[in-house]
């Protein structure tokens, strides 16, 4: 068995040895090296070259923003991010995965007292998972997103106040942020639908996603608080660590039962409600990921006479979730990332 070799950053040599001990005692990762600053990270990953990073914000000499697009786009290091859970570690996190970092891990704040166990089985699959992506892809996440220019406020269509008709369903994990800069900013002002969006992330992330997404897109984009209704012009983003589900009287609810899939928010919680009250009139989407989650509910999707768009395995950073969509035949499209926008507006326009 070839072991995942993993070089570990951060500034503080406590949490170099918790982390480097926690991810070695899976017998499928070796610990080649640690690194105490993005300086030192990138000198050493020249010279080791790691099949993954995980690789800390804030360092003396040079952080991990700066070291991250080094590694990304000159050695193609799939990295994988450790961030604070305070708002500005949010910000961070969010320009990270813009910036090319494949996924991220919140890390527990406090000092010695810290239980980082906690976070060791979702960084063992993070690892895992980001080592079987391969350094083109790598290189092609750090690459500038295109996107349109942001409409003027004045400009931009405000929501209907009745609730939509029609809906889409936007369901990502891994890649998902920078995917999703891919899509939402390309939707028009005048969808003449809602848009609801489920991005496997833990609390407080998700509102630093949305008010990203908002800044550079053409429709309005916010964290779903509860109780709003589903209206054309806005999307709504699931809120970290918690389910979305669409009522019986079109209004969104926060729920926090138990994770389906491993995760929560997961998206065949909101999209299977979505189809109890939209049926054919909604359009489900799902990008790139791990796992199966969405699967069940996009062939409900398809057998209710509803629209269906999986991405296509070339520009997925992980070809999980989109395959489980394919191999059930629960995909009307498979198209790759830059067309999924136009997909979008075709399928809500003919349902």
């Amino acid at each position: 068995m070839t072991q995942i070799s993993v070089l570990v950053a951060d500034d503080s040599a406590f949490m170099r040895k918790v982390v480097s001990d926690l991810i070695a005692a899976d017998p499928e990762i070796i610990v080649v090296g640690t690194a105490r600053n993005g300086s030192d990270c990138i000198q050493k990953a020249r010279s080791m070259r790691p099949d993954v990073i995980t690789l800390d914000v804030e360092m003396p000499v040079m952080d991990g923003l700066a070291a991250l697009p080094i590694l990304a786009t000159e050695l193609g290091i799939p990295v994988v991010m450790l961030s604070s859970l305070t708002q500005a570690g949010a910000d961070v996190t969010i320009r990270a995965l813009s910036l090319g970092a494949v996924d991220f891990v919140p890390k527990p704040s406090g000092a010695i007292s810290l239980d980082i166990s906690a976070v060791r089985d979702e960084l063992v699959g993070k690892i895992k998972a980001a080592a079987a992506v391969s350094a083109g892809r790598v290189r092609a996440l750090a690459k500038d997103v295109r996107t349109p220019a942001p409409m003027p406020a004045v400009s931009r269509a405000a929501p209907g106040m009745a609730g939509a008709r029609k809906v889409v369903v936007i369901g990502t994990s891994t890649g998902g942020p920078r995917a999703l800069t891919q899509v939402v900013p390309w939707l028009p002002p005048n969808l003449p639908a809602g848009v609801l969006i489920v991005q496997h992330m833990p609390a407080g992330f998700t509102r630093s996603l949305a008010e990203r997404l908002n800044g550079i897109s053409r429709i309005r984009v916010a964290e779903a608080e509860g109780g709003e209704a589903i209206r054309e012009g806005e999307a709504l983003i699931a809120a970290g660590g918690r389910h979305m589900l669409v009522m019986p009287d079109g209004a969104l609810a926060l729920d926090d039962s138990p994770p389906m899939h491993g995760v929560r928010p997961a998206v065949d919680v909101t999209m299977n409600s979505a189809v109890d009250l939209f049926g054919r009139r909604m359009v489900g989407v799902i990008m790139t990921g791990m796992g199966s989650d969405g699967a069940d509910a996009m062939a409900r999707v398809k057998r209710a006479g509803g629209k269906t768009i999986a991405e296509h395995e070339s520009t997925c950073v992980v070809y999980g979730m989109p395959r489980s969509v394919v191999e059930r035949g629960a995909a009307d499209k498979v198209v790759p990332l830059p067309r999924i926008a136009d997909e979008i507006v075709n399928a809500v326009l003919s349902v």
